[in-house]
Formats: structure tokens, sequence, C-alpha cells
């Protein structure tokens, strides 16, 4: 459908009317967007930044089993998004889901301020008894807890893969212009959610760990509340995707595939029509078990329930991502470390930067903000430039060897950080602190900075290169799916940090031998850990190299 002079193609304004460039869309409604975002990165990373923390505090477990639940937590907070995207693409649409997924994370938030302070008064009570027994939180407490952390979980998976994809929706990627913009989004998206996130560690980390907890999980609760009545102000200048046919997107792509099983034995018994001829050639080269999907059941194709071209196209680009899905969860492993053991390592230094303050340990997270908000100016404006006067494309590198590129930075902070814990175990034996894990180790906390900022290099090429990639490569109607799809490559990459932490922790900690991960840091070895790391990276951002170096992208502005 060819959009009329002035309209955007595929779009309509809020009452399904036909909607206009100069009226919509643009920086000036992704602005909106934006602002719900940071406060929603604000309120998601005041709670995973320092859970850990709260875990080995006021609910009192251990470093081995508060880190497995803080990584069982995430990981189902990154895969619920493919929920909330089924339910956005099929169903309610990306505005829609937004403003329920944003009720009931409000919620979630709520009830997890009412559980902290809760357990804050019973701490409060059982100090007097001197019995480490009677201060262990009540049950209820603890279910309290959890039910508001996957409370939110639930809030976040509607709310983070429909806000990304509908402030990609407010450009056009048809006009050159707007599609350069498009670009950029990507890049100023990750910039405006690490300001957030860096407030976060600076701010709220400090409350929680020298104020009081439940503060420091209410005050997001009112920040979110705030953030949702600023998005429903810029409702009148959205851009809504217009529905290009009555089909639900995910029933396509199944009847894709179903199609294309029951015609495995049939063969192409007709040319299809001129029109479609092209298409045909093009998609024979990739996945050719699917173009039977194209035939009737006698192998013709004349029954009108035959699938499409276009949905046999939309169904390969989604299988051509996953290659790539699978080849970047090694990173997505040594991305989890950054709130769990990095926090826990940096508990054991010196962290005082001043008379009488001491940085809390879950603040070094800052400097992840901080080298994401100097890299990505110095990216959009010097090096995509420069990397474009020599490729000659729009994008100076493509999606691809951004993601790539960031790996390699990856595997450098897992080195890293193996090196600054083994010099950190070695500041403790000199010292004679082996033997007490309370004592502070003479070392500065500011040792593990590099680690911390190579990560935040990693993420401004990897994380939004994988951003922009599942956005671009997935059908259109499947936008939200697109990005719970990058999502989910940090979900599953939780679950598998949990599983290697818990097979490491039963391996090595017998025959009264101490864990990797022993509660004692100084008699642990997180040093091999990291090792273990490296090495995986490595391996990982190998095969992701051999699959990306033919990997077909789906669009020609896709480069």
């Amino acid at each position: 459908m060819e959009a009329a002079e002035g309209t955007v193609n595929g779009s309509v304004d809020y009452k399904g009317n036909p909607v206009h460039r100069s009226t919509s869309g643009g920086w000036r409604s992704a602005s909106f967007i934006i602002a719900v975002e940071v406060a929603e990165r604000f309120a998601y990373y005041g709670i995973s930044s320092n859970l850990i923390t709260y875990l080995t505090g006021p609910l009192g477990q251990s470093t081995a089993g508060a880190a497995a639940n803080v990584n069982t937590w995430s990981g189902t907070a990154t895969l619920l998004p493919l929920l909330g995207a089924f339910v956005a693409d099929s169903f309610l649409g990306r505005y829609r889901t937004i403003i329920a997924a944003s009720l009931i994370y409000i919620l979630g938030l709520g009830l997890l301020t009412l559980a902290a302070k809760l357990t804050s008064v019973n701490l409060h009570d059982c100090r007097s008894t001197k019995d480490a027994r009677l201060c262990a939180p009540p049950r209820f407490q603890v279910i309290l807890f959890f039910f508001s952390v996957y409370l939110v979980a639930v809030g976040q998976g509607g709310h983070k893969p429909c806000v990304q994809a509908f402030g990609g929706d407010q450009f056009d990627g048809q006009d050159p212009k707007e599609s350069k913009a498009k670009s950029s989004f990507f890049n100023w998206w990750y910039f405006a959610i690490s300001a957030g996130i860096t407030v976060t560690l600076i701010v709220l980390v400090y409350i929680q760990d020298n104020l009081s907890w439940a503060l420091g999980f209410g005050i997001p609760c009112i920040v979110l509340v705030a953030a949702l009545l600023v998005f429903l102000l810029g409702s009148r200048t959205y851009r809504y995707s217009a529905k290009e046919n009555g089909k639900n997107p995910f029933m396509r792509i199944g009847r894709v595939i179903v199609r294309a099983i029951r015609n495995r034995r049939n063969t192409l018994s007709a040319m299809p029509s001129e029109e479609d001829a092209c298409l045909w050639d093009r998609c024979s080269e990739q996945f050719k078990f699917l173009d039977k999907a194209l035939l009737a059941p006698d192998g013709s194709l004349e029954d009108q329930n035959v699938c499409s071209v276009n949905d046999v196209e939309d169904t390969k680009a989604l299988l051509k991502l996953v290659p790539i899905w699978i080849t970047s969860l090694a990173y997505a492993i040594a991305f989890a470390q950054t709130s769990t053991f990095f926090t826990k390592q940096g508990a054991t230094l010196d962290r005082k930067i001043a008379s009488g303050f001491k940085v809390p340990a879950a603040s070094l997270q800052t400097f992840i903000g901080l080298a994401i908000m100097i890299f990505i100016p110095v990216y959009d404006r010097i090096v995509v430039p420069i990397s474009r006067a020599l490729t000659r494309k729009p994008s100076g590198i493509t999606m691809l060897q951004r993601i790539g590129t960031g790996m390699v930075f990856s595997a450098i902070s897992m080195v890293t950080a193996a090196l600054v814990e083994m010099k950190r175990l070695e500041t403790a034996k000199d010292h004679g602190l082996v033997d007490l894990p309370k004592v502070t180790v003479p070392m500065s906390i500011w040792w593990l900075v590099p680690q911390y900022i190579l990560c935040g290099i990693a993420d401004v090429l990897t994380i939004v290169g994988l951003q922009e990639f599942c956005y671009d490569q997935v059908p259109k109607e499947l936008r939200s799916l697109g990005i719970a799809l990058y999502l989910s490559i940090f979900g599953i990459g939780s679950f598998l940090s949990t599983f290697l932490i818990s097979t490491i922790n039963k391996a090595t900690s017998g025959d009264g031998q101490e864990s990797w991960f022993a509660n004692n840091l100084n008699r642990a070895h997180l040093d091999y850990f990291y090792w273990l790391l490296a090495g995986l990276s490595a391996l990982g951002f190998s095969s992701y190299s051999y699959f990306a170096r033919s990997y077909i992208y789906s669009r020609e502005r896709a480069i």
C-alpha cells in the first residue's frame, strides 16, 4: 500500500487515521518513550544491581546461593519479554502493553517496598536478642519479597520489548533522513538508559546500603508512576503500527512451518507467478525446506490457502537469527558477572575515597555507565563518520561487525578481572588475611575500574548492536519479538551462569576443599572462574565469527 504524500506508510495516529510525517514521530515522540524507559531502567537496576547484597544481608543467604538466586531472577526477567512480545504483537499492541506492564511493575515495586520495610522492622527487633537464629526473617516476609521481585519481572517482561520497538517505530526506515536518525536512535537510547542506571548506582545504592532498603525500593516506584504519566502525555504524537492484514503474525509463521513439514515429500510442479519469480529465486538459497510451504498438498500452487512468499521470507528471517542468538550466549554469561561476583569482589577491598565516606561496592557498576556515556558519543560522532568514509556504508561498520568487536572487549575484561583477582588474593595472603574475611584487604578499589570500563565499551558495541540487529532483521509485525529475542540472550545467559556456578560449586567443594565461590572470598578462587569465562568468551567469538561471515541480511538498508 502506497502512502499518500506527507504520510508515513504502515503507520496511523491514535485515532487510526493515516499519520502525517510533520506532526508525528521522530525525536519529539521518541523523547517521551525514552523518558519512560530511563525510569524503568532506574527501577530495574535499583533492584538488580544490589540484590545480592540484600540477599546476603537482610535475608541471610550464602554467597553462592544468593548469586544463583540473582541469576535465576535476572534470567526469568529477561525471558519473560518473549511472552510480553507475543501479547503485544498478537493482541494488545505495543502501546497498550506498555501501559498494562507499567501498572504491574508499579504494583510489584510497591509490594517490594512493603516487604523490605517489614524485614527491617524484624531485624531491628531481633538485634537485642543476640541470637542469629531469631534474626532470620519470617517465611512470610521471604515469600512476599520473592513474589514482589518476580512480579516486577513480569512487568518488565511486558515493558521492555515493547518500549524500544515502539521507539523505533517513530522513525520511518524508508525515508533517508529518518533512516539515519533511527540508526542513531539505538545509540542514544542506550546512552539515556545508561545515564538512568548510573544515577541508580550512585544514589539508590547509597540509600539502600546506608539509609533504608524500603526507601531504596520505594523511590523507583514513585519515579515509574511519574514516567507513566509522561508517556501518556505523548499519546497524540506517536506513530502506531498499522496491521497490513488481519492475520496474526505468529500464526503466519507457524503456518509456514506446518505447511513445509506436511509438504516435505512434494516437489514443485508449477512456477510461481511472474510477480513472485524473483523472490522465489532469492529465497531458494537458504532454508529451502520452507519453500514447500508455497505448495498445495498436490504439489501445485493453485490452493488459495497456500502460504505467500512474504510469509515464507518472514519465517526464514527469524530462523536466520538462531545461529547468531546461540553464539552470543557466551557474551551473556560474562555479562551476568558484573552485578554478582564483581560486586562481592569489590566489597572486600578498601573503598574509602574520602574521610568517612566509603563507596558502596555495587556503585562500582557506575563505571560501566560512565564508560557507555563517554564511548557512545565518541562512537556515534567520530568512529561512525570515519568508518563511513572508509567503507562507504551508511552505518560505517555492519551490525554484526559491531557485535563481534564488543565480544572481543568482553573477553579482555574477563582476563583483566582474573588478573586483578589474582592480585587481590596475593595481597590478602601477604597480609595474613586469608582467614579474616571481614577485614578489608589493603588494596584500592580502583583496581577494579579497568574491568568495569572494558565491560562498558563491550556493552556499547555488542548490546546496542544486538538491539538494532534483532529489531531490524525481523518482520515489521514482530519487532517486539525481535527485541524480546535480544533480551532472551541475556536471560538464557543468566541461567547458564547459574548452572555453571552450581556445578563448579559442587565439584570444587568436596573432600574438605574450599569452593571457588566460598563465602570467604580470600579462600575462594574467582580468578579460576574468570579465566574459564575468558576461554568461553573466546570460543563463543570464534563460533559467532563463523556464522556472522555467512549471514545474509534481510533488508537492503541493513548492512
